[in-house]
């Protein structure tokens, strides 16, 4: 059984309309591989995301360019929002756990966010890069067997 239920993803559902035609393929290639992905590569595509939402905060709170590192930290909030809410932590034993990584994390991203702190961002950073290292790790040592159409999350993730 999977540690997580992506079946109704927001995260992944919460792209921007795409504006360019350049933008538009890229969503259209980012929705076919969100349709083909296991649940597995799902959850990494959303820890990459995470991560680079977390850098892009970064590189804008240093340069004191509060709307991006806002915007950033607020996609950030809610892709950890989404791991958690999805994560079903009786199926297995690192579940509680995992779910305290995430609620320090969602506290750690507010503080980035309303009290402008570089250093709160780089412990999400911190934290949370090696967990999508392990994601990955698991997710290449699983045969590859995609979502039924019916149960994936139908939306773009938003990579940019």
């Amino acid at each position: 059984m999977n540690a997580f239920d992506l079946s109704g993803s927001a995260a992944f559902r919460q792209a921007a309309k795409p504006r360019t035609v350049t933008d538009q393929r890229r969503a259209q290639y980012t929705n076919e591989a969100v349709l083909s992905a296991t649940p597995a590569q799902l959850v990494t595509m959303l820890y990459d995301r995470l991560l680079l939402d977390l850098h892009r905060a970064e590189t804008a709170q240093v340069a004191a360019d509060w709307d991006t590192a806002r915007e950033q930290l607020l996609h950030a909030q809610a892709i950890v929002g989404e791991l958690s809410s999805t994560l079903k932590i009786d199926v297995w034993d690192g579940g509680e756990g995992l779910l305290a990584v995430y609620n320090y994390a969602s506290t750690s991203l507010i503080t980035a966010n309303v009290h402008r702190d570089v250093q709160a961002t780089r412990d999400c950073i911190r934290i949370l890069d090696p967990l999508r290292q392990a994601w990955h790790d698991a997710a290449a040592s699983l045969p590859a067997t995609p979502v039924a159409p019916q149960h994936t999350a139908g939306g773009a993730l938003g990579v940019a």
